[in-house]
């Protein structure tokens, strides 16, 4: 079951007990301004601000309480507990690009360091302009880290759910999932994003 709301996370966190979720995967703004970025071939993404602070203590205990595990993109950016679990995507970019050649990934439910190799620009066509948000990452990043992290049966939680790509994993792979975002904008483009796959697998 997919469930996605248009709302606050810490609105939806306060609804579940503890441990209500075996496995959060979330990808915070990392207070870096990349929604101000050229994400490449000049593309800009208006005059949105969501990434330019970070999430406050209030909103990592309550991540921590609702979730067993958690996988939080950007966790070199954010103060949390010292782990030698990571998570890198090698991004397996050409040498001839600015961008970094991947990302890390706070992980509590791994005492290593793992690599994940997903091709950045191959997930929805090379042409930025075809994506929908300006940290959006691969489907095919998502399932991996599933295969990996979870096991079935597991609910799956995600506070900034962004371009959706974590909810057509969940659905090839047949995870719950609950999920939020709070900018209506891109809450729309995910959920249609979300019903165009299912609507494309039912016809196939």
């Amino acid at each position: 079951m997919i469930n996605i709301t248009n709302e606050d996370n810490m609105e939806l966190m306060s609804r579940y007990e503890d441990n209500h979720f075996d496995l959060a995967i979330v990808d915070p703004p990392y207070g870096i301004g990349a929604s101000k970025m050229d994400m490449g071939k000049g593309k800009k993404w208006g005059r949105k601000e969501w990434d330019n602070k970070i999430p406050n203590d209030n909103y990592f205990s309550e991540l921590f309480r609702v979730s067993k595990n958690q996988i939080i993109w950007g966790g070199n950016y954010f103060n949390l507990p010292l782990t030698s679990g990571w998570l890198f995507w090698d991004k397996e970019r050409g040498k001839d690009v600015s961008f970094a050649d991947g990302e890390l990934a706070w992980a509590s439910c791994s005492n290593v360091l793992r690599k994940i190799s997903c091709r950045y620009d191959g997930f929805i066509g090379a042409d930025p302009d075809c994506r929908i948000h300006p940290t959006q990452k691969p489907i095919k990043l998502y399932e991996k880290i599933l295969m990996s992290y979870a096991k079935e049966g597991d609910k799956i939680l995600d506070t900034h759910l962004g371009s959706g790509s974590i909810a057509i994993a969940c659905h090839n792979l047949k995870y719950d999932l609950t999920a939020c975002e709070i900018d209506k904008e891109y809450f729309e483009s995910a959920m249609k994003r979300l019903q165009e796959h299912t609507a494309q697998l039912r016809i196939l």
